[in-house]
């Protein structure tokens, strides 16, 4: 059985790096906004989705516009992964704007039913625009990158088994890798940056030390929404289908990615989403083999949270959270 097991891993870390460096980056919008404002985005999952659909949108129009699709995929990707940034990075302000703004100073429990609500309505809005121009809420992406490369990993050990590679998977490792040190350049070198961290520390003080608090939030929910809408089109570049609903299990997954490194933790988010990737997709590709047949791949997803919840006995604030001091 371990012999069967270790043949799998080249694929296994192929796959979850995929999905993983997905949940990075997604969970990194969830932990900046609770690292500062101690609130849990729910409607951050719904702003991946959306942007999965105007990127989607995007690829679809200028595939069909002569002197654009005649432009290098990777260049018509990148173009449409900014523009897809600035709209949801703006669509986050506004959210943050005009529902959480004002509910900033009430008990926690509202702005959370809140940010359920945006959600929905998220989900509703842009299944009724999908419906209505394409009858369908289900859509498929054109498929810029149709390269699939076959790894050779048995050449270099037998007990391994050989692994295929998407093309895209290059994009998509490589293009979430350089949001996450861009993110954690721009927190840790920069002014803004300091500003956050300011903020998350202690708002009211920063506040009298001439840091403009709201403009610090509006500019986190800026970056967050914005990392979330351009992983989104990383994700429908990859697997090629979306749909309204996708936002809600990656973001609860991601999510438990922030939770499981560490929320508030920008490296942690990035560790907990890589780990929680390749979990998943090692459960998906041995549980039925560790359970003696049991337990088929549609339980991964209990294998990871199973994992989560053993890792959080141990360590409730995660693999790189600092346990909370209460003063009193």
């Amino acid at each position: 059985m371990l012999n069967e097991i270790i043949q799998t891993i080249p694929q296994v870390l192929i796959d979850g790096l995929t999905l993983g460096t997905v949940y990075a980056v997604i969970a990194l919008g969830y932990t900046m906004v609770y690292g500062i404002l101690e609130l849990i985005n729910f409607a951050h999952g719904e702003i991946f989705m959306t942007g999965a659909f105007i990127g989607t949108t995007l690829l679809l129009l200028f595939t069909g516009i002569g002197w654009i699709s005649a432009l290098p995929a990777i260049v018509m990707l990148l173009t449409v992964l900014i523009i897809t940034a600035v709209l949801t990075g703006l669509l986050g302000m506004g959210i943050e704007r005009l529902a959480y703004r004002p509910l900033r100073h009430a008990p926690r429990l509202i702005p959370l039913i809140t940010a359920i609500g945006i959600s929905f309505v998220l989900q509703d809005i842009v299944r009724f625009i999908a419906e209505l121009s394409k009858g369908s809420y289900i859509v498929t992406g054109p498929n810029l990158f149709t390269n699939q490369l076959l790894l050779k990993t048995s050449s270099i050990s037998s007990i391994f088994n050989d692994a295929s590679i998407k093309a895209s998977f290059v994009i998509v490792l490589v293009t979430a890798v350089v949001m996450m040190i861009g993110l954690d350049i721009f927190v840790n070198r920069t002014k803004w940056g300091m500003a956050m961290r300011a903020v998350a520390q202690d708002r009211e003080t920063a506040s009298l030390m001439t840091v403009n608090v709201n403009k610090v939030i509006a500019i986190t929910f800026f970056i967050g929404s914005a990392l979330g809408g351009a992983t989104g089109v990383l994700f429908a570049v990859q697997y090629g289908t979306i749909d309204p609903y996708i936002g809600f299990i990656l973001g609860l997954k991601a999510f438990t990615a922030a939770v499981l490194g560490g929320i508030g933790n920008i490296r942690g988010a990035m560790l907990g989403g890589l780990l929680l990737g390749v979990l998943e997709m090692f459960a998906s590709a041995n549980l039925t083999l560790l359970t003696g047949g049991v337990f088929g791949a549609e339980y991964k997803d209990v294998f990871a949270f199973a994992i989560l919840i053993t890792v959080l006995l141990f360590k409730p604030e995660g693999l790189l959270g600092k346990p909370a001091t209460e003063k009193v």
